[in-house]
């Protein structure tokens, strides 16, 4: 079983058990950074956990809701509920997101919307794709090639209109629009996004100028657009694949 294959059958079995937390209902609480969880975030990260770990037991882990486990080049990034409070009421536009992190660069993005029946995956030099879910036939992604549509948070940008669905990435990557620009969040919102936006042929800068997704935000678009707007919000340019420190 190779990597992709890894996690497009453990993600899986992870969006079978939170579709069954979702149905069922679920209480939130919040953490002490202020985030909400439930007992689904934290019974699917397990699911991850256990699932990879048994299949690779050297690798290591990153996730939202239990932090790093081992010391591997090989690194799993789980969130294993991305929009918890879509998620606690009822709200379908909620994802489990599984990035495979190697030597510092990210190889393998999947990211299933169960509730949608949508699924999104990438591997560095294969190409990006969306399929329906459980897995049909895919469509590969393509950014746009212009430079007339925008979306963005806030009024940073030339353009910007508020996000018209509540993930704007996913018009990014089918080419619906051609920026999106996010100002917080973590590694492990960011890992499979970064990925699947760079195979499908845009870019992602953060506020230091390199790719990673551990600098709490970033500009993604496609490549006509980037530079330009790298400089009107100042970021240096960069955007290469960069290892993480």
């Amino acid at each position: 079983m190779d990597d992709l294959e890894l996690a497009l059958g453990t993600s899986d079995l992870a969006a079978q058990l939170a579709l069954a937390h979702y149905a069922a209902g679920v209480t939130v609480s919040v953490k002490a950074d202020g985030s909400p969880v439930t007992e689904a975030d934290r019974a699917v990260e397990r699911l991850l956990r256990d699932e990879l770990s048994g299949a690779r037991p050297g690798d290591a882990f990153f996730g939202e809701e239990f932090g790093e486990l081992g010391e591997s080049d090989r690194v799993w990034i789980l969130d294993p509920i991305d929009g918890t409070n879509y998620f606690s009421r009822g709200d379908p536009n909620w994802r489990i997101q599984v990035a495979l992190e190697i030597n510092g660069i990210t190889e393998v993005a999947v990211v299933t919307a169960p509730a949608l029946g949508i699924r999104w995956w990438a591997t560095r030099g294969g190409g990006a794709f969306e399929s329906p879910w459980p897995l049909a036939e895919p469509r590969r992604l393509e950014v746009s090639s212009t430079d007339a549509r925008v979306v963005a948070l806030g009024n940073r940008l030339p353009m910007a209109r508020p996000p018209a669905s509540p993930l704007p990435l996913v018009e990014l990557v089918r080419g619906e629009i051609d920026a999106f620009l996010v100002e917080r969040y973590y590694k492990w919102d960011h890992a499979p996004w970064i990925l699947i936006v760079e195979e499908a042929g845009g870019r992602f800068t953060n506020p230091v100028g390199t790719n990673t997704g551990d600098q709490g935000g970033g500009l993604y678009s496609n490549a006509r657009l980037h530079p330009r707007l790298l400089a009107l919000l100042g970021y240096p340019e960069g955007g290469g694949v960069q290892k993480d420190c």
